[in-house]
């Protein structure tokens, strides 16, 4: 068996990453999350919350406690729902409606603190906490933005689905001290400019995920540019050009480059 038959034996694992959006003093802001030195992918990196799906949210019962769930189906609807728990494990942001309808407010949320951890490590399936607190999950909220999947050469392999959303503003968004070990609101543009200059550690899919957000100036330019985008799936190519190892992107998938020197790519 070959090298490259070897790599497409690996299985892909589904994952979900929320871009957590506000309008803030330097117009659009992003969260985003510094992963701790010890996590194995993307470990120091400058991140958006997420990470991959967990039993509970494939669970029968969490469709009937989610909104917007009629149109999905039982994968789409997973993935949400994924997000939607990683970016309240990571970052403390919960989109979810309580038993009025609305968001739930940020002094409640508070009281929920101690549940991040126990989502977090398998100890509480998010069912479980939903039912328990009489909440709902807001995917209806959440705008799909892109999709990557992990090039085969990889040790291990993600197929991630990434979504916008408005933070809502009473919730403050802090990382978790674990997965996350600081974690900043950040205008795309510093991000990638903090990147240029050495200070950040920003991979590819993040990079590229990016400079697509510094395209807008506000959260509704940002939404309104995901609702007319098409999405294509990202799936890296690794291809030799005159001796050159290059890693392609589809041009149709929208991004600013679509190939980049492998000696670029750290």
């Amino acid at each position: 068996m070959t090298d490259d038959a070897r790599t497409t034996d690996k299985p892909l694992i589904p994952a979900a990453t929320i871009l957590m959006l506000r309008d803030g003093p330097s117009g659009l802001e992003v969260f985003m999350v510094v992963r701790h030195h010890q996590i194995d992918f993307a470990s120091g990196a400058l991140v958006f919350p997420g990470g991959k799906l967990a039993i509970g949210d494939t669970a029968p019962e969490v469709r009937g406690l989610c909104d917007g769930a009629n149109d999905l189906d039982d994968t789409l609807l997973a993935l949400r729902v994924a997000a939607v728990r990683e970016a309240f494990e990571e970052s403390g942001v919960l989109l979810a409606r309580d038993e009025s309808g609305g968001l739930i407010d940020g002094e409640r949320l508070s009281a929920l603190e101690g549940d991040r951890p126990k989502l977090d490590k398998g100890e509480l399936a998010i069912g479980d906490f939903l039912t328990r607190e009489k909440l709902r999950i807001a995917c209806d909220l959440l705008q799909p933005y892109s999709h990557w999947i992990t090039p085969k050469m990889m040790p291990k392999r993600f197929d991630t689905h990434f979504y916008l959303a408005v933070a809502p503003a009473d919730h403050v968004a802090m990382h978790d001290g674990s997965e996350g070990v600081d974690s900043v609101w950040i205008n795309p543009a510093d991000a990638l400019e903090e990147a240029k200059a050495g200070k950040r550690t920003i991979i590819f899919p993040t990079r590229m995920n990016l400079e697509m957000l510094a395209q807008s100036k506000t959260v509704a330019d940002a939404m309104e540019a995901a609702r007319t985008r098409p999405i294509v799936t990202v799936e890296p190519q690794v291809e030799d050009r005159d001796g050159e190892m290059m890693l392609t992107i589809p041009a149709e998938a929208g991004y600013s480059l679509t190939a980049i020197s492998m000696k670029d790519m750290n």
